[in-house]
């Protein structure tokens, strides 16, 4: 805020300087919630707030106003019309029943001619308020970031939830079917336990995603065991998108350091990627290779492929590449979840082919 003293500076200079020159002073007066002047208004003159209190507001949208600042008794307000001769950019309303000395822009020129003192403390006064309106507008740009930030997060999460949450529904529905035979409720029962956890996983990836940690616990796991559970959780899911997945080169029947409650998510975030941008269905064509240091993983879709100029952009946060569902988080926490391997994520443009994303990861932890 201007300091107190640099207020009272100019006022009081400002009052100093009419009676020097023998000019009448003009006191308004203004009840609570009256207009003072409105945006748009000529701009012919400044006030100083003897006592009370007012408002400025501004315009945001065509039925949003918002309130930039409060002057109390001591302040002075409307000096860009004596610095810019333009109409009013605000509108200016007593919150309280208000006196308010009125001094016109001719007049204030004048009194400026004949006091250089004047001119330094209204120029000393306007450059402080530049500076807090300054800081003031870059804490509401970062308020206003952080909320769109807070809302997109919002989204993946929902969006997120969806998949798991409409096979949970089908086996549910499955299960209490009267027709149902014991087996296919156990079928569903497991699918019902297979979801939740899946969905727990998620929750605690976007925990971790929002507080900048990582998990490093590695387990030995069979990769070709682990890569047929992913299959069977994924299948229905991918059905009722009618997307069917291929695996073209089957997963290595090796052990492997791995976690595997976050690697679930690499798999099903571009499997469900690839499903997004095949409404009408298709396939995914899943590739593995072993070499000496670590196993490669390709996967590969049916649909449009990548548009031109956004492969570098893919795993930047909150880069969507137009999905209308999207929320630029998947793959950017599919990386952070395979670096925390040991491994690397890359998306790799084909001629006539589709979207293809490949990853790798090491043998050894």
């Amino acid at each position: 805020m201007i300091s107190a003293e640099c207020r009272a500076t100019f006022v009081s200079l400002l009052e100093s300087e009419l009676k020097q020159q023998q000019v009448e002073p003009v006191v308004r007066e203004y009840r609570a919630g009256e207009v003072i002047f409105e945006e748009g208004d000529p701009g012919d003159g400044l006030y100083a707030i003897l006592n009370g209190l007012v408002r400025i507001s501004a315009f945001v949208s065509q039925s949003n106003k918002h309130a930039l600042r409060e002057f109390a008794a001591g302040d002075f307000f409307g000096e860009m019309a004596i610095i810019n001769n333009a109409s009013r950019s605000a509108t200016a309303t007593a919150q309280q029943d208000s006196r308010l000395l009125f001094v016109s822009r001719d007049q204030v020129t004048d009194l400026m001619e004949q006091s250089p003192q004047l001119v330094f403390a209204l120029l000393h006064a306007f450059s402080l308020r530049m500076r807090e309106t300054n800081s003031h507008f870059v804490h509401e740009m970062l308020e206003a970031e952080r909320l769109s930030l807070m809302g997109r997060f919002a989204r993946s999460i929902v969006h997120d939830l969806k998949n798991p949450l409409s096979v949970i529904a089908l086996a549910a529905d499955a299960t209490a079917s009267e027709r149902a035979s014991p087996e296919l409720r156990a079928q569903a029962k497991k699918r019902i336990h297979q979801q939740v956890q899946r969905l727990t996983h998620m929750l605690n990836e976007l925990l971790r995603v929002s507080e900048g940690s990582t998990q490093h616990a590695l387990e030995p796991v069979n990769f070709a065991t682990y890569f047929a559970e992913v299959i069977d959780q994924t299948r229905d899911e991918l059905e009722n998108k009618k997307v069917v997945v291929e695996v073209q080169a089957a997963a290595p029947d090796i052990v492997l350091p791995l976690n595997t409650r976050r690697l679930d998510h690499v798999f099903f975030n571009l499997f469900n990627n690839a499903a997004d941008f095949m409404p009408d269905g298709g396939r995914i064509m899943v590739r593995f290779e072993q070499n000496p240091r670590e196993i490669y993983a390709e996967v590969e879709d049916t649909g449009p492929g990548f548009k031109p100029g956004i492969v570098d952009k893919l795993f930047t946060p909150f880069f969507t590449d137009g999905k209308p569902t999207g929320t630029g988080l998947g793959l950017s926490i599919c990386k952070n979840i395979v670096e925390d391997h040991g491994g690397r994520i890359w998306p790799k443009e084909v001629a006539g082919c589709g979207g293809v994303f490949c990853f790798t990861l090491p043998l050894k932890a």
